[in-house]
């Protein structure tokens, strides 16, 4: 299950990420076969992944921002697998990521790398954290390639360099700093 879906990131490495229903709309009429959803809450998640499973696509929610389902609780993943059809989850939150893999749920484990406790921190994971994410995100995207470089050091997870991604170079940079791919909320990223 797992290499299915590195094997969908690898083939679309722009992920279009989602904030709201404009953008779902626009991102269903792109190519991109991965899509992030950043916004809704415990009534309409299931309508949204719906949408997109409809249109073919992986449907990642992340949890954390999921008014309703947004606490660091494992019945937050119960609901997701239950009452939606999401290939998987997006979150913060490390303790998540078992329970999301016994689910039978793809798992990215996203981080903020603001500074070096970061850093030290997506280390730790590495060599301690109890269960390993699918991929691991990192915001912002635009970080300099030698934290890319890093952090694909640090872990054995693939990495996805995600936010303020705006324009190709940015994609391109992060592409050639070994990021498996890139998740923007930029619609015109989305078709490139």
């Amino acid at each position: 299950m797992y290499r299915d879906f590195i094997d969908k990131i690898e083939e679309n490495p722009v992920i279009a990420a989602v904030k709201d229903d404009k953008g779902l709309s626009a991102a269903l009429k792109t190519d991109c076969g991965i899509i992030f959803i950043l916004y809704g809450d415990i009534c309409t998640i299931g309508e949204i992944v719906q949408k997109i499973k409809d249109a073919g696509r992986i449907a990642m929610v992340h949890v954390d921002l999921v008014t309703g389902l947004n606490n660091s609780k494992d019945v937050s993943l119960d609901f997701i697998k239950n009452n939606t059809k999401a290939d998987g989850i997006i979150t913060t939150k490390s303790n998540l990521i078992q329970h999301a893999r016994d689910l039978g749920l793809y798992s990215v484990l996203r981080y903020f790398v603001i500074d070096s406790m970061a850093l030290v921190n997506i280390e730790k994971q590495a060599q301690y954290g109890s269960c390993q994410p699918d991929v691991i995100e990192i915001l912002p995207g635009v970080v300099v390639s030698k934290i890319i470089k890093r952090v694909n050091g640090i872990s054995r997870v693939p990495v996805i360099a995600g936010g303020l991604i705006s324009d190709r170079d940015d994609v391109m940079n992060a592409l050639s700093s070994g990021a498996m791919a890139v998740s923007t909320t930029n619609k015109e990223v989305w078709n490139m």
